[in-house]
């Protein structure tokens, strides 16, 4: 009698354990259990934790509460400037009822799938390209905006969607390459212009203080001498200054003045040049000369004007000096009549 009870005993046990075993469930703390008991939604959706069902009756089925990030397949379409374009997106949602999850549709994850790429390919339709490239966030609300709709009836919750990329025809690459390298050659042309301006503002500016000092310059030529010999070039290109030339101009004519100024001094002009249809200064001298110019000394160098006689000339005496054996020459005058000569000698 003891060891039916006994066996007894220890077959309820283990049907007791069994049972437990089968019914007992743990839902994580992620997780919400949705008990449906006999084919029927129990009356409250099982928390984070130890609980039990009845095996056989009743079925419990988890839910994942966590934010679930689904990538949406890229969609082709025409934008609204007739562009077409490749784009994908990726979705970030979450189940906030679990019961709506599991009654109202039968696989919320492919639903929201399925609505995010139907929505994506209106954007699509709706905007044009520089939107896609540029305004996305404006899109990428807009696109939450049309996928929540439909999913608040799931127990599922947009919590945000992104446009992940955008391709592009490659016409269409080549037609913005293009452009973009247009763009930025102008701004590179607009600014070396105003460096340009910039520096001929400085340009000027030093030559107005080179202007003042001509010494200046020539330590500035000396300089780019020295920058260009620098690079060991075959050829050095030496820039000649309009400045120098300007100066050696000016030396030019300084050094003709004083030539000219000598030459009248040494006429004895009174530093006045001959006036035009005058004679040579040589001749305009003699010219002018009357017997008292005529100088002592110039009888013995024979240097007496062309227009003076012998008769024109008192005072001026030719002694004649008798030395034995040596016979005086006669002392010829330009210009006056050979007078005759006493033989004394006779």
């Amino acid at each position: 009698m003891v060891e039916e009870l006994v066996t007894t005993g220890v077959a309820l046990a283990a049907a007791g354990a069994v049972y437990v075993m089968a019914a007992a469930r743990v839902v994580k703390q992620y997780e919400r259990g949705v008990v449906l008991r006999l084919g029927r939604l129990a009356s409250a959706v099982r928390e984070p934790g130890f609980t039990m069902i009845i095996p056989g009756i009743d079925r419990m089925r988890k839910v994942n509460m966590q934010i679930v990030t689904m990538p949406v397949p890229a969609q082709e379409g025409i934008t609204h400037d007739n562009v077409t374009v490749r784009v994908d997106a990726v979705v970030y949602f979450k189940v906030v009822d679990a019961a709506d999850a599991v009654i109202q549709v039968e696989d919320y994850r492919f639903a929201v799938s399925q609505v995010a790429q139907t929505s994506l390919r209106s954007i699509i339709g709706k905007s044009d390209l520089d939107d896609l490239l540029s305004n996305r966030e404006k899109l990428n609300q807009g696109l939450e905006v049309m996928i929540d709709s439909p999913a608040l009836g799931w127990g599922v919750q947009i919590d945000r969607v992104e446009i992940k990329d955008v391709s592009l025809p490659e016409t269409m690459k080549r037609s913005m390459a293009r452009q973009a390298e247009a763009a930025r050659d102008r701004r590179a042309r607009v600014i070396n212009a105003d460096a340009e301006l910039q520096a001929s503002k400085k340009l000027a500016e030093a030559a107005q203080q080179m202007s003042d000092q001509p010494a200046a310059l020539q330590l500035r030529l000396l300089q780019t001498v020295v920058a260009v010999a620098a690079e060991k070039n075959s050829t050095l290109v030496l820039p000649f200054p309009v400045e120098l030339l300007r100066f050696l101009e000016r030396s030019g004519l300084q050094a003709q003045a004083q030539t000219e100024a000598y030459e009248r001094a040494r006429d004895g002009n009174g530093g006045r040049g001959p006036e035009p249809g005058d004679a040579r200064p040589e001749e305009l001298r003699r010219e002018r000369m009357t017997r008292e110019d005529v100088p002592r000394e110039a009888v013995g160098r024979e240097e007496i004007p062309l227009d003076a006689a012998e008769g024109d000339l008192p005072g001026i005496e030719l002694p004649g000096v008798e030395v034995p054996g040596v016979e005086i020459p006669e002392v010829e005058v330009p210009g006056a009549e050979r007078a005759p000569r006493d033989d004394t000698s006779k």
